[in-house]
């Protein structure tokens, strides 16, 4: 177990290092980020000043160390836009991004799992049936529709919601429901499929034929046995419900990661836009490395592979 901790941990250093590579990369490609600070009116002698406190007056080697150093420390600069520190910015904006992801991914398991089980143990009933067609319209509308959708009806229609901020408790719901729709519809599919392959299978027949409670058949054992694959996609729908909150963040002007990440793009405010997409990098590593420590402990053979 420790070997495939350790293996796990080294992947993740790798996939991280990997993105601060790339990230910085892009941000010498996409041009000098002296234009960001400086107007037409500066003179060379600021420029010559400004490249040297952003370090471009060095090779790229010990440019990508400065970086890398700062990056380790959670030193990503100062925002452009906002005129104070982009750790301080990303800090500020986080829980809401995780508050909002949190909720979603909630929501995506208590509809798609409890629908998947029952779609699987009713097949061939007007309750698959149901099951199915959730998973059809939730993976076919897009988030930002979606979106737009439920904002005129509940929110500007009904009334029984704020259409869009952080205003009170309730503010979440319409932003969550439709960041985790998707994901839930997903899953309920997911978890259909891994259920119907494990009642299918000869020990669970065999369980049957003993007279072993239905009860005890689904939930101690088929359900059990059917949950490498919904492991596997809850580490990619926990990433992805982070990155993918910008659309929705946006919709909804969700104070959020997501937001701030479009709002520094349009900004030009590069140092910001690093410091978010590392973050979100992080969220994502750190979830798949849970994931992968979910699944060596359901089915130890994995430690092995």
């Amino acid at each position: 177990m420790q070997k495939f901790l350790v293996r796990r941990a080294l992947l993740a250093f790798v996939t991280m290092l990997s993105v601060s590579l790339i990230i910085f990369i892009m941000s010498r490609v996409s041009g000098d980020p002296r234009h960001i600070y400086l107007d037409d009116y500066s003179t060379q002698e600021d420029w010559d000043r400004m490249g040297a406190v952003l370090g471009l007056d060095k090779p790229y080697y010990q440019q990508y160390g400065i970086f890398l150093k700062g990056a380790f420390r959670g030193d990503f600069g100062e925002s452009v836009r906002e005129g104070r520190p982009v750790t301080e910015v990303v800090i500020e904006r986080a829980p809401a991004t995780l508050l909002l992801g949190g909720v979603a991914f909630t929501f995506s398991l208590l509809i798609g799992v409890p629908l998947g089980i029952l779609s699987a143990v009713k097949r061939g009933t007007m309750m698959d049936a149901f099951g199915k067609f959730v998973a059809l319209i939730g993976q076919s509308a897009p988030p930002f529709w979606l979106g737009i959708m439920l904002m005129f009806f509940f929110a500007v229609k009904m009334g029984w919601v704020p259409p869009y901020g952080k205003q009170d408790w309730n503010s979440i719901i319409l932003p969550a429901v439709t960041l985790g729709w998707y994901y839930a519809a997903a899953n309920l599919r997911l978890v259909r499929s891994a259920m119907l392959d494990v009642l299918d299978s000869e020990y669970i027949k065999l369980a049957r034929a003993k007279g072993v409670n239905s009860r005890t058949i689904i939930m101690k054992h088929a359900f059990r046995n059917a949950l490498i694959p919904p492991l596997t996609f809850a580490g990619v729908t926990i990433g992805a419900l982070v990155t993918g909150s910008l659309v929705v963040e946006t919709v909804f002007a969700w104070p959020g990661l997501g937001r701030l990440a479009i709002e520094a793009l349009f900004a030009f405010d590069y140092p910001l836009l690093q410091g978010v997409v590392i973050t979100f990098t992080l969220l994502y590593v750190t979830a798949a490395f849970v994931v992968d420590v979910a699944y060596a402990y359901v089915d130890p053979r994995i430690r092995y592979a």
